[in-house]
């Protein structure tokens, strides 16, 4: 990171969206963790990748409160600061609507998703593909896998190519968590416990 970038980011008042995304503390993922720690998670993949856009950063710290908190109250959002009317329409980018389904939100941050919600998208695909090594459904895994290849990799490949690389790394990776665990299952049939999901 560059002085430059470090500067930039040191004017970036994060605190008050830590806060509101520890609202995310009592909601679980099956890898391990919560979502908060998702949150903080997909900021820090950001900042590795040398993105310091405050409206970025700030939208990771709280991206999936729109989805995650039904009752969420958005004014909470809006009046934190000067910035916060951007991050609310950035966090509503990358929300479900109500009846969507996974297929057709991806296809729109694809299609017609502003640069910001692609990137903000794949940072947080990268951050659940880590998580991903620690579920042990197969089918989920499989299934998981082959979505971020269909979906997410055009996204990476439209705003990031290095991201795009950690992304296929990640997809061989599971891919082969799944052949060495489908020889094992073919030899010793053992019960694989199946586990509830929260990936987005």
């Amino acid at each position: 990171m560059t002085t430059d970038e470090m500067m930039r980011l040191r004017e970036i008042r994060l605190a008050p969206y830590i806060q509101l995304a520890t609202y995310l503390i009592g909601k679980a993922r099956s890898g391990g963790g919560n979502m908060f720690r998702h949150q903080l998670d997909t900021m820090a993949i950001l900042i590795d990748y040398s993105y310091v856009d405050s409206v970025l950063i700030k939208a990771s710290l709280v991206h999936d409160i729109l989805e995650d908190i039904p009752d969420f109250n958005h004014n909470q959002l809006l009046s934190i600061d000067f910035e916060s009317h951007q991050v609310y329409e950035l966090v509503k980018e990358v929300t479900r609507n109500p009846g969507e389904s996974k297929v057709d939100f991806l296809t729109r941050i694809l299609q017609t998703g502003s640069p910001n919600a692609k990137i903000l998208k794949v940072a947080d695909r990268i951050s659940n593909m880590i998580s991903l090594g620690f579920v042990n459904d197969l089918e989920f895994v499989n299934r998981y896998t082959n979505e971020t290849e269909k979906h997410i990799y055009p996204m990476a490949e439209q705003v990031n190519g290095y991201m795009l690389m950690e992304l296929r790394y990640l997809v061989d990776s599971r891919r082969r968590y799944l052949e060495i665990y489908s020889t094992i299952n073919s030899k010793e049939d053992p019960a694989v416990p199946a586990e509830k999901t929260d990936f987005k």
